[in-house]
C-alpha cells in the first residue's frame, strides 16, 4: 500500500478512478466512516460536492459509482449529533449556524446528484436512512441488495422527512409516500423498488463483478446510460431469486385505507389502530405513539404544499423548514431524548395533534 493510499483511507470519503479497457474512467466515491454507519457530515458533503463537479466536467469519466465502506450501512442519515451541538451551543459571531450551513450544502449536493449529466450508480447496501436516501434518491441507477433497509424516521426526532422527500414521497404509488413519511416504516429492497426509491436488486456478493464488468466495457461511441443499464440488468437477472417480498405492495390497499381521512388527527388515529396487531403493518405504525406531533403535522403539510412543485422548489422550501426546525426546539429535544441523554422520554411541545396550535405549524414554513 502506498503512502498516498494509507493517508486517503483515513478520509471520511475516499475517491478512486478505475480505468476501463479503452481508457474511459469509472469514478468511485466511497463513504468511509463505517463505525458511524457512514453518517453524512458537513466535511463529507464538502468533499463530495467539488469532486462530483470535477468529474462532471472531465471527459474521461463516463460514470460515477457511489458506495460505502462496511457491510452495515450505506449511510444512516445526517450527522445529527453535530446538528444538536449547533442547536444547543452558543453561536460565536454573525453568519449562518453550522446547522444552517449543513442543510444548505446538503441540499445543493442532493440537487446536483439528481441533475447530474452522467450516470450515477448508487450501491445502497445495508441501512439507508434520511441523508443517505438524499444521496441515493437522485442517482440515475439505484441498487438495493438483500440487506438494504431504507427509512425516513425523522418524526421520531422532531424533524420531518427532508432531502427532497417533498418531491419523491409525492411520487410513490397511492398514498404510500405519506404513510412512509409519517411512520418512518422500514422498507426492504423490493419495497424500495415498488415505491420508486430504487431501480434494481442485485446481490451484494456480486458488487465487485459488476464493477469489473463496467471497467471491462468499451465505452467509445456508446451511450453511457445504456452501457450502465445493460451491465446492471445482466446482474439483476442473475439475482432475481433472492429478492424479498415487498411488504408495501402486499399491504397497499390497507395503507391507502388508513391514510384516507379528512384531517391528520383522524388519519393518525386510523393508522394507530393497526399497531395492535402483528406483522409489518403493526411494526410500522407503532412508532406513531412516540413520534413528535409537530413532526407529523410538518410532514403532512409539507407533502401537501409540494404536490405540484419542481425538485428545486421542494428543496428551497425544505431549507426554510429545516432552518426553522433548528431554532424552534422540537428537533433538539428529539435528538436529546434519543441520542444524547438516551432516556427516550422526549418532552414534545404538544402532547397530541388535537392540542396543537395551527399557528405553530404555519411558523415553520415562513422565512
Amino acid at each position: 500500500m502506498s503512502h498516498q493510499q494509507s493517508v486517503e483511507s483515513n478520509q471520511p470519503v475516499v475517491f478512486e478512478e478505475r480505468k476501463a479497457a479503452d481508457g474511459a474512467v469509472i469514478a468511485v466515491a466511497r463513504l468511509n466512516t463505517p463505525k458511524a454507519l457512514n453518517a453524512l457530515s458537513l466535511e463529507m458533503i464538502r468533499m463530495l460536492t467539488p469532486q462530483l463537479k470535477s468529474w462532471a466536467e472531465d471527459d474521461r469519466v463516463r460514470a460515477v459509482w457511489i458506495e460505502a465502506e462496511g457491510d452495515k450501512a450505506f449511510c444512516a442519515g445526517g450527522d445529527i449529533v453535530a446538528l444538536y451541538r449547533s442547536m444547543t451551543e452558543p453561536k460565536s459571531g454573525g453568519g449562518a449556524s453550522a446547522g444552517e450551513t449543513f442543510f444548505t450544502e446538503e441540499y445543493e449536493l442532493d440537487y446536483m446528484i439528481h441533475s447530474y449529466p452522467k450516470p450515477v450508480v448508487c450501491w445502497g447496501h445495508g441501512i439507508v436512512m434520511g441523508g443517505g436516501i438524499g444521496i441515493m434518491a437522485g442517482a440515475s441507477h439505484r441498487i438495493v441488495t438483500e440487506a438494504s433497509m431504507l427509512a425516513m424516521p425523522e418524526s421520531s426526532i422532531g424533524l420531518y422527512p427532508d432531502v427532497a422527500a417533498g418531491w419523491f414521497l409525492n411520487r410513490t404509488p397511492g398514498r404510500t409516500g405519506l404513510f412512509l413519511g409519517l411512520t418512518g416504516a422500514r422498507m426492504n429492497a423490493a419495497d424500495a423498488i415498488f415505491v420508486g426509491l430504487a431501480d434494481r436488486f442485485i446481490r451484494h456478493e456480486v458488487k465487485a463483478a459488476v464493477v469489473a464488468d463496467l471497467t471491462a466495457h468499451n465505452w467509445q461511441g456508446e451511450d453511457a446510460f445504456a452501457v450502465v443499464g445493460s451491465v446492471l440488468r445482466k446482474h439483476e437477472d442473475q439475482s432475481a431469486d433472492a429478492l424479498p417480498e415487498s411488504q408495501v405492495r402486499a399491504h397497499f390497499d390497507e395503507i391507502n385505507r388508513v391514510t384516507d381521512a379528512d384531517n391528520l388527527a383522524k388519519m393518525v388515529a386510523q393508522m394507530k389502530e393497526l399497531a395492535g396487531g402483528d406483522g409489518w403493518l403493526a411494526k410500522s405504525t407503532k412508532p406513531l405513539a412516540f413520534a413528535s406531533p409537530t413532526s407529523l403535522a410538518l410532514c403532512w403539510q409539507h407533502l401537501q404544499n409540494c404536490r405540484l412543485d419542481s425538485l428545486r422548489e421542494v428543496l428551497d422550501k425544505e431549507l426554510i423548514l429545516s432552518k426553522n426546525c433548528l431554532i424552534k426546539g422540537e428537533f433538539a429535544e428529539g435528538v436529546r431524548a434519543l441520542l444524547i441523554d438516551k432516556d427516550r422520554q422526549p418532552r414534545w411541545r404538544y402532547a397530541s395533534l388535537e392540542e396543537m396550535d395551527s399557528e405553530w405549524i404555519d411558523s415553520f414554513f415562513q422565512k
